[in-house]
């Protein structure tokens, strides 16, 4: 696959308001294994090559497991996950998938049991914002780095 531009040079200044979202989401008080979880999920939905490397690159760096990692498309059937990450996982699902889902009333009073007002809206907003930067990557052919394994002689 080849990039089809390089979308930070061409709007750097759009780029730069969606990067200054994306640091006053990791101000808000979110627990940042939460966030990578949130990001990796709708990642996988959309099917971003790019956002999922990074954010499972950002996860294992912020200490989270690779079993957590490895099994979050499966959240639902694995004990790992703990409730509050449960409602804000559906939650990310609900939000990202909207045309479908059109944000069930269940899953808001699940997300209403674990999070305040004001982390809702930061949780929506942080959904919100990975599905830009998955539709921008996707739409631009954003092509993750690859690693070269050495070869063993």
């Amino acid at each position: 696959m080849k990039p089809r531009m390089n979308y930070y040079q061409a709007a750097p200044d759009t780029i730069k308001a969606l990067m200054a979202l994306e640091q006053q989401i990791q101000s808000t008080g979110l627990e940042k294994s939460l966030i990578e979880l949130v990001k990796i999920r709708a990642s996988q939905i959309n099917g971003c090559a790019y956002c999922i490397n990074m954010h499972t690159e950002d996860a294992r760096k912020r200490g989270e497991t690779e079993q957590r990692i490895y099994l979050l498309n499966a959240w639902r059937e694995s004990p790992l996950y703990s409730d509050r990450e449960r409602a804000a996982l559906a939650w990310t699902e609900a939000v990202t998938l909207i045309s479908q889902t059109h944000a069930p009333d269940d899953v808001y009073e699940q997300v209403r049991a674990h999070f305040s007002e004001e982390e809702t809206v930061n949780l929506t907003m942080l959904i919100g914002a990975i599905n830009a930067w998955n539709r921008i990557a996707i739409s631009f052919r954003a092509v993750h780095p690859v690693k070269v394994k050495a070869s063993v002689a």
